[in-house]
């Protein structure tokens, strides 16, 4: 008899229908084919064994498994449950012709229990769109992907409940999300910018780098506060839409980063690699294409802590991706995306000692060594980061100082309308949301400033040797600085701010 269950194969972050057809004729035997890898074709042994331990009767004849379609590589062990359901109902032990309605996928225990799967939301997601009845899977698995409406969500824990659904026996409960976690998707628990003392002007920045979502390069000597400032600045970040948390969600749940139990992510990430991450890990990739971490960063924050220790080659490899905001891994039989729109935050020391570069101090490093050392970062992805700002040593009577500075939820209002103010400009600009994403036809449209302004600017690139990439960076975050402070046109004092954060760029480090 042939029974068809369906399941779902995930590459990238897009789900593929899997058929797995079930057929069982006169033999002793089980064969699997269409293309299974070792965990697929080890699936019997433990469906076998959760039989035995179920009180299933394992038939005893000759099993003909296909995953269809053949060319596409099945990989995992999620379609444990999704083969035994079809093998119960070829041998008469599931009666229901329902199994062909319903996405089943799962990892089956030896005793019939089920383990959570990865990739649970972009399945659920493709059930969704194909029309299937509903979803079952592990109930680990099941908060993660409540949030699909208009599907039928199983969550279940012994494949004893499969069976006792179909045949009528028990009637499972669908997964139900919370509405009000659906609409206040809020960012919480991180630390607040109230317990930092001083550095106002550097404060001021991050403000701005997370209302425009700009790129910012901190650069200051060791115990500036340039990592602490850092691990603050997803406390003023807005909060994330449904459509981000989803698509951010389905990023971790491929990746098998979402813990069991819990649902859609509500805080923006905040990835920290350390200095001898390669580049595989950073931008995905390997034989079996996995997301790396400037995915893993998308839609909240990558933070690279002492940028010039980092390999030339790891961070050559993020200039596509910081532009184009996806990663492209292709492979001899594929070719993957993973979307990679994160906000670059960096620190650096501005010399090798640590110190600023001073040529009336003999006791500083060399002109030549800081060269070299600042020379580590290539001019082509320091382009592509908006606000280089300098970080100087907090002075004692600032640390001293026992008042609070201002909270991050007060930050974090004038980031939201800023936000806000931009989305509305933007809205019928597809894929474009926040400045930092404006072309150079959108900075030309939406950046425009007076003869005093475009004098400021002039003056500036002669003066203090800005380059001719700089000029648009400057524009985007003029505009930004200008929405901080709803305003429609760019000011002569907008300008000059953002000039003000530019003061590290190419042609003036050592100045």
């Amino acid at each position: 008899m042939l029974i068809k269950t369906y399941g779902c194969a995930v590459y990238g972050i897009e789900a593929i229908p899997i058929t797995v057809e079930t057929n069982i004729g006169r033999g002793i035997n089980f064969h699997m084919v269409g293309l299974p890898d070792s965990a697929v074709k080890e699936s019997h042994k433990r469906i076998k064994a959760a039989f035995s331990n179920s009180e299933f009767k394992y038939p005893g004849k000759e099993i003909t498994v296909n995953l269809a379609p053949a060319d596409i590589r099945k990989e995992g062990s999620a379609y444990d449950l999704t083969i035994a359901v079809g093998i119960l109902s070829a041998s008469g032990q599931i009666e229901s012709e329902d199994v062909s309605e319903y996405l089943i996928m799962g990892e089956l225990s030896l005793d019939g229990s089920l383990r959570p799967i990865k990739g649970a939301l972009p399945i659920a997601l493709k059930a969704k769109e194909l029309g299937f009845k509903g979803f079952i899977l592990p109930k680990q698995n099941q908060n993660e992907v409540a949030i699909v409406t208009d599907l039928n969500i199983y969550g279940i824990e012994h494949i004893k409940e499969v069976m006792g659904f179909f045949n009528g026996d028990i009637q499972l409960t669908p997964a139900v999300f919370e509405e009000n976690s659906k609409e206040d998707l809020a960012n919480s628990g991180f630390m607040d910018f109230s317990d930092v003392k001083g550095q106002e002007n550097v404060k001021r920045a991050l403000e701005i780098a997370a209302a425009g979502g700009h790129n910012i390069l901190l650069v200051g000597p060791p115990g500036s506060g340039k990592t602490m400032l850092a691990k603050r600045l997803p406390s003023i970040l807005p909060p994330l839409t449904v459509d981000e948390a989803l698509e951010t969600t389905k990023i971790h749940s491929v990746a098998g980063l979402i813990s069991p139990n819990s649902g859609l992510m509500t805080n923006r990430p905040f990835r920290s690699p350390h200095h001898t991450v390669s580049d595989v890990a950073l931008v995905g990739g390997g034989s079996n294409p996995k997301p790396g971490e400037i995915s893993l960063a998308h839609n909240g924050i990558l933070f690279l802590d002492e940028l010039p220790e980092y390999k030339r080659q790891v961070l050559e490899v993020m200039r596509q991706p910081l532009e184009d905001r996806i990663v492209t891994i292709s492979r001899a039989k594929m070719t993957v995306e993973y979307p990679s729109g994160f906000m670059l935050v960096a620190s650096m020391n501005p010399s090798p000692s640590g110190n600023f570069y001073d040529p009336n101090d003999p006791n500083s490093d060399p002109e030549f060594a800081v060269k070299r050392y600042l020379n580590k970062v290539s001019g082509p992805l320091m382009d592509r980061i908006d606000l280089h700002i300098e970080v100087p040593a907090v002075k004692f009577d600032e640390l001293s100082d026992e008042r609070k500075g201002e909270c991050s939820k007060s930050i974090r209002k004038r980031v939201v309308q800023a936000r806000k103010f931009q989305a509305n400009r933007l809205k019928d600009i597809k894929g474009v949301y926040y400045n930092a994403q404006l072309s150079p036809t959108l900075i030309e449209k939406y950046c425009k400033i007076d003869k005093n302004g475009k004098l400021l600017i002039k003056t500036a690139m002669n003066k203090l040797g800005f380059s001719a990439r700089s000029y648009s960076r400057i524009l985007k975050v003029s505009r930004t600085i200008a929405d901080l402070d709803h305003s429609n046109k760019i000011k002569a004092t907008h300008i000059a701010e953002a000039i003000s954060f530019r003061s590290l760029d190419r042609d003036g480090w050592l100045g």
